[in-house]
């Protein structure tokens, strides 16, 4: 008697991919190792995803929006109204007058902001502890502005997934402040997760603010970032 053939279904479904949980451009594998710098490198990995994906769609007209009056913004140099301000070159971000300064910020503001922050910090972990924040260029142009707080994450992302376990407690691995020069790394790598994850929040809110005050300005706005 001849073999029954094979149902085509269920064969098909043999055959099938097992399906990627969630996004395929995360490494959902580190969910699986149990260590501390598997647990910071997933959150720190999948909240510049969320960042990523956002600032690929931003606008010019997003980027430079003043949510209020006296908006935190990235400008030309001369045009700024704040009497301090932070860049090395034509583009310069308006600094607050204290830590406690009530004036909101623009998107542009923001990127600039953790633009030198992952900046600084890679500087004076990994690379030649030369640059300071000061010496971080900015624009106000958003293809350049995204282009730059993405290669400064990605060069961060890189060298703390690059990491060895038996570093990442180490004590003054990193020399940007006193603070970090006192203190185990892993509290540092928190630290900067911590900021792309609340000023992250803020460009994605202001975003959503401004789309949903300006609903046609969408078809006319310049081109989003790439």
């Amino acid at each position: 008697m001849a073999d029954a053939p094979q149902d085509a279904t269920a064969h098909g479904a043999q055959q099938e991919a097992v399906p990627v949980y969630g996004s395929p451009d995360f490494d959902w594998s580190v969910l699986a190792v149990p260590t501390p710098l598997a647990v910071v490198r997933g959150q720190l990995g999948f909240s510049w995803l969320e960042l990523a994906g956002r600032l690929a769609t931003l606008t010019q007209a997003e980027l430079e929006w003043e949510p209020a009056p006296g908006a935190l913004r990235v400008v030309r140099r001369g045009e700024e109204r704040t009497p301090r301000t932070l860049g090395p070159g034509a583009w310069v971000m308006e600094w607050p007058a204290g830590p406690d300064s009530p004036q909101p910020r623009t998107i542009a503001w923001l990127v600039a902001h953790l633009t030198e922050v992952f900046a600084e910090r890679w500087e004076w972990t990994f690379g030649a502890h030369e640059r300071r924040r000061d010496d971080v260029p900015f624009s106000g142009e958003v293809e350049p502005a995204v282009a730059g707080l993405r290669d400064a994450v990605e060069r961060w992302r890189a060298d703390v997934d690059a990491l060895p376990e038996s570093e990442v407690f180490t004590v003054g691995l990193s020399q940007t402040t006193e603070i970090d020069a006192r203190s185990p790394f892993a509290h540092l790598v928190a630290h900067l997760n911590r900021e792309l994850i609340h000023h992250g929040a803020e460009i994605l809110v202001l975003q959503d603010l401004h789309r949903a005050a300006h609903p046609q300005g969408r078809e006319s706005a310049t081109s989003p970032a790439g």
